[in-house]
């Protein structure tokens, strides 16, 4: 028996992630990644951590922390993250949290409870590799979503071909993979896009901390219960994450929505995986509720400083016809090269000069984008930044050349 003949039609839309493939490429000495979106590590706050573990490994408390926990998730945490969201101006109250194994599992929720067969998603082109692979299991139609709301419902109808859009996903603070930021006009369009086509809006603020210039800007969730008065009939769905602003490897997310999603998510949780880890949860909740309000701006500090270095190499070093987006923050630059240039066959000659990045096309559901490709400046320090821009501004110097494989 073959059981490769046994899977689902589903199965042939899984993908590998490019990014998570380049990855491996951190622990080659010498290589100067652009590549992942990955925090400093010099910038985990370590101490706090350690010491918040030996309080929940401590006396009785140890006996919650490796103990079942509730699928929505601890109480503490939902408490605080309730409280964070109505900072940034959402009524939410801890009723409306699910506590998720990072953010990636809320998108691959939130698309086992929306998109049925023959179902459509709108998002941007390019957009998110990661919400590609969260929705492409349940196997939708995708339609070109304007990000700054421009493109007419009709017209994404008619793309979607009779299908049902369900669901308009939407990156509004410092996109993956360009950096771009949404204007609170932008965000009232799409909202009054998604209210026209009957579509939930997937809000996904994985960056939204990490402003470096500017005034922050509302989330689509604040601005729509700010219209309703309530957020229990909001169709905007917020995912957020810890992993950009304390620890990426304890996998702590949420979502936030109104009462009656969470209540069908929870649902979701428990046949998942039953909850979020009760440790890491309850570690989350002490590091948040002590140093979140001065770690934070810690690193728009440091990520800010070599963001500038990025954009002012770029400008030294790259040569006309190469364009990149300017971002408030975040943790991308996105460059558009010329157009005969093929950004694979690009990384193939960059990664002999032990230069890494993403290819553009990962993150476009119809594989185009062949000549743009996405920059991290979050990992590596500014010197690297020079060095690394100076490098790959040279090979785009040399002019484009025939994909091989890389």
């Amino acid at each position: 028996m073959i059981l490769t003949d046994l899977y689902a039609p589903r199965a042939n839309r899984m993908k590998a992630s490019e990014i998570r493939e380049l990855l491996k490429l951190l622990d080659r000495p010498g290589i100067i990644s652009f590549a992942g979106g990955i925090p400093d590590p010099a910038l985990f706050p370590s101490d706090a951590f350690r010491e918040a573990t030996q309080r929940a490994l401590s006396g009785e408390a140890a006996q919650s922390a490796l103990q079942y926990a509730a699928s929505e998730g601890l109480a503490a945490l939902r408490e605080w993250i309730a409280q964070h969201m109505r900072s940034l101006g959402v009524p939410a109250v801890p009723e409306n949290i699910l506590i998720t194994s990072g953010s990636q599992q809320a998108l691959d929720h939130l698309g086992k409870l929306f998109i049925g067969t023959g179902d459509a998603v709108a998002l941007g082109f390019p957009t998110y590799l990661g919400a590609l692979g969260a929705f492409n299991a349940y196997e939708p139609l995708y339609v070109r979503l304007d990000p700054n709301g421009n493109r007419s419902v009709e017209r994404m109808r008619e793309e979607a071909q009779g299908a049902k859009i369900k669901l308009a996903y939407v990156t509004p603070d410092f996109a993956n993979p360009t950096g771009e930021t949404l204007s609170k006009a932008a965000r009232l369009a799409i909202l009054a896009q998604a209210e026209e086509m009957g579509a939930a809006i997937v809000e996904d603020a994985a960056y939204q901390a990490l402003r470096f210039e500017g005034e922050d800007i509302a989330p689509i969730l604040a601005l729509e219960a700010a219209q309703s008065g309530t957020i229990e009939t909001c169709r905007t769905l917020y995912c957020g994450s810890f992993s950009k602003t304390l620890a990426p490897g304890l996998r702590i997310g949420w979502v936030c929505a109104a009462k009656t999603v969470i209540d069908k998510l929870v649902l979701l949780k428990q046949a998942g995986d039953l909850h979020a880890a009760t440790l890491n949860q309850a570690i989350v909740a002490e590091v948040a509720g002590s140093i979140f309000d001065t770690h934070v701006p810690r690193l728009r500090a440091a990520y800010g400083a070599r963001l500038r270095a990025m954009l002012g190499a770029l400008e030294r070093y790259m040569p006309d016809g190469v364009r990149w987006t300017n971002p408030d923050g975040g943790m991308f630059v996105w460059l558009t090269l010329p157009p005969d240039f093929d950004a694979t066959a690009l990384l193939s000659r960059a990664l002999e000069h032990d230069i890494a990045f993403v290819p553009g096309a990962a993150f476009f559901p119809d594989g185009s984008g062949r000549n743009t490709l996405r920059l991290n400046f979050s990992k590596p320090d500014e010197e690297m930044i020079e060095d690394g821009i100076r490098r790959l501004a040279g090979l785009v110097r040399e002019g484009p050349r025939q994909s091989q494989p890389c």
